[in-house]
């Protein structure tokens, strides 16, 4: 149907072991016995204070859209990874349980429960794969996004960092750091599917097109007007802004820099555009730039930063750690008892588990505040974590997904965090998790 998108399935975005689990289950009657499924991480990143979560939306798109259909199942067949009625099962799988979640840009910390899945065991095993391998992206990017935008205060942080990862991986991250306050990317298909803005001017490689620097720069104003950002370190900085203001006048947009001493480099350029009467161009800084970088430039005359490599890789962090554990199951006489795994380093903790941001008078968080087994009492003013995502299979919580919400979430959750939260230097989680045991 004209105007209308059809979504590939995500139902073989998973692994093997998924499916042999399922037909084991199947097998053994275990599969329809309700179950909890919990996502979280055991720690942080080395040094890292918190982490932000995101990716949820994407979740619930891969949930939706969790489908085998003829094309799926014939090739499971062919490969003979299931029998036939495991296969009968999957043609039929519709995901009929209900998820719990953090709302997306929601700030977290070990063991917080990002995502709670809630159904029999055959549903809920087969998302382990597709749901750890967005989030863990997704999340990897926005934590690192966020220390990124904490250090640059109200100078805007550009997202370019297409060209350093998966085609697809690189759409999933320009929207993971625009929910950690990013302020654009370069994607244009991250633009056309989440709405993310777009921008971009030149590269290098069209100052050497031409002739000279200023025929290019020329034929770029002629283009785009006097507001564009003209890349003026492909010879002589001083040089290129010179011709620069010579070429578009003291309207100039903003001119980039893109190699070299960046704080030195900015000092310079910002003397000499205002000495020219440019006292509005804005100085733009690019060059493998990350959090520390970012913060080393808090003291330079820099307007806007462009971050590529290192935002979508996590900055050096390109995964979360998450792990997605069944912390509690029907027993045989259809009570819900907790489960966990106690292999050493790998350890999880049983039962389902409620979460609550414990804050003091002021609204500064105090603790991470995990009940097991029920909801912890609050103390008047502290906040629920939890949002109904799922229900029965139908999604409901799209509006925590979306990226004006994730953006104020991930704002807002920031500003109660204590101080110690946003420092760069390595240190443990800023907040401690509490478990809460429920009670007899």
């Amino acid at each position: 149907m004209a105007g209308v998108t059809i979504r590939p399935s995500t139902a073989l975005l998973t692994d093997h072991y998924e499916l042999t689990m399922l037909q084991a289950a199947l097998h053994s009657g275990a599969a329809s016995r309700q179950c909890v499924f919990e996502t979280f991480a055991r720690r942080l990143p080395q040094g890292r204070r918190y982490g932000v979560a995101a990716g949820t939306g994407r979740v619930l798109d891969a949930i939706e859209d969790f489908r085998f259909g003829d094309a799926e199942l014939s090739d499971l067949r062919e490969r003979a990874v299931v029998d036939e009625r495991t296969l009968d099962f999957l043609a039929d799988y519709r995901f009929e349980g209900d998820v719990w979640g953090y709302a997306e840009g929601e700030t977290y910390f070990p063991y917080s429960p990002v995502l709670v899945v809630e159904s029999d065991f055959a549903h809920g095993v087969l998302l382990e794969t597709v749901i750890l391998s967005i989030l863990n992206h997704d999340t990897a990017v926005a934590s690192a996004a966020s220390r990124m935008t904490g250090a640059s205060g109200s100078r805007p942080v550009i997202e370019m960092g297409s060209r350093r990862t998966h085609d697809e991986a690189a759409v999933a991250a320009a929207r993971a750091a625009y929910i950690a306050g990013f302020a654009s990317t370069s994607n244009l298909e991250a633009g056309r599917r989440y709405g993310v803005p777009t921008g971009g001017t030149a590269a290098h490689a069209f100052t050497l097109l031409h002739e000279s620097e200023r025929e290019a720069f020329e034929a770029q104003i002629a283009s785009l007007g006097t507001g564009t950002t003209l890349l003026v370190d492909t010879y002589d900085v001083t040089e290129g802004v010179s011709t620069a203001i010579e070429v578009a006048g003291t309207s100039l947009g903003g001119v980039r820099l893109d190699s070299g001493d960046l704080v030195v480099q900015a000092s310079e350029v910002r003397e000499q555009l205002d000495a020219l009467g440019a006292t509005e161009t804005r100085i733009v800084v690019t060059s493998d730039l990350d959090e520390y970088a970012i913060a080393a430039l808090a003291a330079a005359p820099v307007d806007t930063y462009g971050v590529g490599t290192r935002v979508v890789t996590g900055s050096g962090h390109p995964t979360a750690s998450m792990v997605y554990k069944l912390v509690a199951r029907e027993d045989d006489d259809g009570r819900m008892v907790g489960v966990a795994k106690q292999s050493k380093d790998k350890i999880s903790i049983g039962g389902r588990k409620y979460a609550l941001r414990r804050r003091n008078a002021i609204g500064v968080v105090e603790a991470e505040v995990l009940g097991i087994g029920e909801q912890p009492v609050s103390d008047g003013d502290d906040r629920d974590l939890l949002v109904p995502l799922v229900a029965g299979g139908e999604i409901v919580g799209r509006e925590h997904c979306t990226l004006r919400a994730a953006r104020a979430r991930h704002e807002a959750s920031m500003a109660e965090l204590p101080r110690s939260a946003h420092q760069l230097s390595e240190g443990r989680p800023a907040v401690d998790t509490v478990f809460l045991t429920e009670t007899p």
